[in-house]
């Protein structure tokens, strides 16, 4: 450590300034007093004046002493003296104490010390200690070797000013410090931890910190099942003192923070995994890119201690940990609505306000609420043997249950999806039995169990609304849907096409069934689009308007290569469009229609 010696340079800086500055306000001041007495203000008034303005003055930090301590960062680099008015990164490992020191010049300066911890809590003191003689006691003017300015540090230890012990941003701010060498001692007990320090002698002109509103807390103003909306007042350094203030919203499932920079600890994992020099070791300097202050010349380089297999075994570790904690910086507005949540879920909000100017923070008082519960899905039951219409609305899904009264050997599961295809999911006691797309009309069967409870899901197209009949029964003797052949396209033969009729043909199954026509006049412009908006399947002959029939007839054949009927419609006029359905009626009564097909009459025959 070297703080004597970085003292001693900064000591000598000091009064090559003030010498300087001496000097010139001594050259000011005669010229004054030779103007004031060749006006011929008698001196007493000058007297006064001069006492007046002094009563007056207030503390202020030196800008010239400043910006020489930024620009001459080999004063505090490699030392660990805090420059008035600028905010340091530290870094601490575990029961590992640090100490740092803070230079006051002259007696009355308004001190004051902010402690920031970030991932852990900390305990640190300040304590005062008497400034150091420039030469040794012999007065040699020789600088005292290391070894005796580490013994003259612990030999004139202060007294103890303040101490804290916690996760809290603290402040230490008398109204009035006496001059001297403070130290600031900070130690970690619970893992190694970053840190933040600000000091200055200036506070009532700095102000690097937000200031916060008279209520600063943050209020839930509306809350939904993924949303949840925040309301906070503005900070009067951005409202009044017209600096620039942006806020930030940090939203996680564990806890409030208590400032912004216990939050990007969290985030960037990364640095919570680096190697990094343990106590004791050889060496120098330290890595000052993650460990206290920031060098330039060690930008970009790897740590000597770190091997290039360590550090990528230990950046693979790092990215295996899942931080489920978002951050999003909104500018100056002071109502965020927070979408894409999840239902029933406890979340933790906070608000920092930002100066974009000097890149400090300020957290709000941070609240936390609870989405409210996904709607409950409503069960619809299954009777035994009874069809039921279900509707599911785009993306959605619908419950149903099917306990059967009678001993049973099989349930049978009828299914007929009206629209594009649906996904039917069965359960029995928690167990998946059946998990299926279904497109059309489907059956399905399943062993039996005495006294069960059948839980049927049923998830709808992304595409749009699904529409579907279900029926389950124990008792399978007659299907309540026609059966369907592979192939439910309808087939027309255009060179049996002529200016006032149309040939089209079908396939059948092996059972008897009846099969009704219906044609319907459409515009030339009739698309696909629209085709498929009437492509309902479960939409059976009694929507139809009589004058669309063209007949009906029974037809099967127990050699399904040549299960295929035609037709002729007649009756049509030249040039026209017609849209063709053939809808095919089961024994219960309920039908289901092939596709649609669209033909069109010669014009000139």
């Amino acid at each position: 450590m070297c703080v004597w010696e970085c003292l001693k340079k900064r000591k000598k800086k000091v009064r090559e300034i003030t010498a300087k500055k001496t000097n010139k306000k001594n050259k000011t001041k005669q010229e004054k007093q030779r103007a004031l007495r060749m006006k011929g203000i008698p001196g007493l008034l000058l007297l006064l004046f001069a006492v007046g303005v002094w009563t007056q003055k207030l503390p202020t930090r030196d800008e010239e002493l400043f910006q020489m301590q930024i620009r001459d960062k080999s004063l505090f680099h490699d030392s660990s003296v805090i420059p008035d008015g600028a905010e340091i990164n530290g870094y601490l490992f575990r029961d590992t104490p640090k100490r740092y020191y803070i230079v006051v010049e002259e007696d009355n300066t308004p001190l004051s010390v902010t402690v920031t911890p970030c991932d852990a809590p900390l305990e640190w003191k300040l304590s005062l200690q008497e400034l150091p003689e420039e030469s040794s006691g012999e007065g040699s003017g020789e600088a005292e070797p290391l070894e005796q300015q580490k013994q003259q540090v612990i030999s004139e230890e202060g007294p103890e000013l303040f101490s804290y012990k916690g996760n809290d941003v603290e402040s230490y701010m008398p109204s009035s410090s006496p001059s001297g060498l403070y130290q600031l001692e900070l130690i970690s007990t619970e893992k190694d931890t970053h840190f933040k320090v600000y000091a200055t002698t200036t506070p009532e002109s700095d102000q690097p910190y937000p200031e916060l509103p008279y209520d600063p807390r943050v209020d839930v103003t509306s809350l939904g099942r993924t949303t949840v909306t925040l309301a906070w007042k503005p900070s009067p350094t951005g409202s009044l003192m017209k600096q620039p203030i942006q806020y930030c919203v940090v939203i996680n499932k564990e806890h409030n923070f208590k400032s912004l920079c216990a939050v990007e600890a969290k985030m960037n994992a990364d640095d919570a995994f680096m190697m990094a020099p343990k106590p004791g070791l050889d060496f120098s300097p330290f890595d000052f890119s993650h460990f206290g202050f920031p060098s330039e010349n060690d930008s970009g380089k790897e740590h000597p201690l770190m091997s290039k297999s360590t550090a990528t075994k230990s950046r693979l570790y790092a990215g295996k940990q899942k931080v489920d904690l978002q951050k999003v910086c909104i500018g100056n507005k002071n109502i965020f609505t927070v979408s894409d949540l999840k239902p029933d879920l406890q979340y933790y909000f906070d608000i920092f306000a930002v100066n974009t100017y000097t890149n400090m923070s300020t957290a709000y008082v941070g609240t936390f609420a609870k989405t409210k519960e996904e709607a409950k899905q409503k069960t619809l039951e299954l009777k035994d043997g009874k069809v039921t219409d279900v509707f599911i609305k785009r993306k959605g899904s619908k419950f149903l249950t099917f306990a059967p009264v009678s001993s049973y050997q099989k349930v049978m599961f009828y299914i007929h999806s009206c629209l594009d295809a649906i996904q039917i999911q069965v359960r029995r006691d928690g167990k998946v039995l059946l998990s299926q797309n279904v497109e059309g009309v489907r059956q399905f069967q399943l062993r039996g169990k005495p006294k069960a409870m059948y839980l049927i899901r049923l998830r709808g197209s992304r595409k749009g609304a699904s529409m579907l009949k279900i029926l389950a029964t124990t008792r399978p003797n007659k299907q309540p849907f026609p059966s369907l052949p592979e192939d439910t396209r309808i087939k027309a033969f255009d060179k049996l096409r002529t200016c006032t009729s149309a040939t089209v043909a079908w396939l059948g199954t092996q059972e008897r069934n009846k099969f009704c026509i219906y044609k319907k006049e459409v515009d030339e412009n009739y698309n696909e689009e629209q085709r498929k908006r009437e492509q309902n399947q479960c939409m059976g002959p009694d929507t139809r308007k009589k004058f669309e029939k063209v007949l009906c007839k029974y037809f099967h054949s127990q050699n399904l290569q040549k299960a295929v009927t035609t037709e002729t419609i007649k009756g049509l006029e030249p040039g026209r469009s017609y849209l063709l359905d053939v809808y095919v009626v089961g024994h219960g009564g309920h039908s289901v229609k092939y596709q649609s097909k669209l033909v069109k009459t010669r014009k000139f025959c």
